[in-house]
């Protein structure tokens, strides 16, 4: 990393005591609470401790579909990769290296690595990361089918925008025309957790007011994931605003995006 600035190496030395004294609590609490049901059973376990990085190397090249696993139990993400090691555009779940880049990424994940690690319970942790990955790819279909069906049952054409106000990014979720003035745009924001409907809601806002004082006649609305629905009211309150011209809400169910 440059001089001054932070690696993923810094990160994990700041919290190392801290985790290793958790990690000890929670081996204590679990066998307290769990001690008529612990056995004591003959697994299979990787030692990581006498493997050298140029064998992690090998194994990481060998099958590079077990590098996430690898990166999970070092707390290690793709963006810390891509940071640390400027190897750019690393698919974690799915990854494609050189051999070189192999040595590097063992090279920089070893110090890392637990002393031994049961197989069971890194491919568990493969698991647990690949649910999430799904669920968030699961949930960002939503913004495209309410974009699909805005294409389908408008005249309009809605595509993803970016516009700038001061020099400052925005990005509209669905805007229409494809090209030139913004003429329609529209917000599309899951809220799955009532904590956060005051943030969201002040991001909707924004948006709104940016969009407008670029494209003073331009519509602008907003779609909404919120399941509560005897809440929904309250969010419709919150986000009067002259510069909102509507606020709907949808399910996930196809039937709920259509209407």
């Amino acid at each position: 990393m440059t001089k001054g600035y932070d690696s993923h190496h810094d990160y994990i030395n700041w919290v190392q005591k801290d985790a290793d004294s958790r990690k000890r609590k929670i081996e204590d609490a679990i066998k307290k609470s769990f001690a008529d049901y612990i056995e004591i059973r003959e697994v299979e376990v990787i030692i990581f401790s006498t493997m050298s990085a140029i064998d992690l190397a090998k194994a990481i090249s060998a099958v590079p579909i077990m590098l996430k696993s690898l990166l999970a139990c070092c707390n290690i993400a793709g963006r810390a990769i891509e940071r640390d090691l400027n190897i750019k555009n690393l698919n974690t779940y799915e990854p494609r290296f050189s051999e070189d880049q192999a040595k590097v990424i063992a090279g920089y994940i070893k110090p890392f690595l637990p002393t031994c690690l049961e197989i069971n319970a890194l491919s568990s942790l493969d698991r647990i990361y690949f649910i999430d990955k799904e669920i968030r790819k699961l949930k960002g279909r939503w913004e495209q089918n309410i974009k699909k069906a805005l294409n389908r049952f408008s005249s309009l054409s809605f595509e993803k925008r970016k516009f700038e106000v001061e020099g400052e990014p925005f990005e509209i979720d669905v805007a229409s025309p494809l090209v030139g003035e913004i003429k329609i745009g529209i917000d599309v924001k899951r809220i799955e957790a009532r904590r956060d409907i005051h943030k969201r809601c002040d991001e909707i806002v924004n948006k709104a007011n940016k969009l407008k004082s670029i494209f003073p006649n331009s519509k602008f609305g907003a779609v909404i994931y919120y399941p509560f629905p005897e809440e929904h009211i309250n969010v419709q309150n919150r986000l009067r605003s002259t510069n909102i011209d509507s606020v709907v809400f949808a399910s996930s169910s196809i039937e709920s995006v259509k209407s």
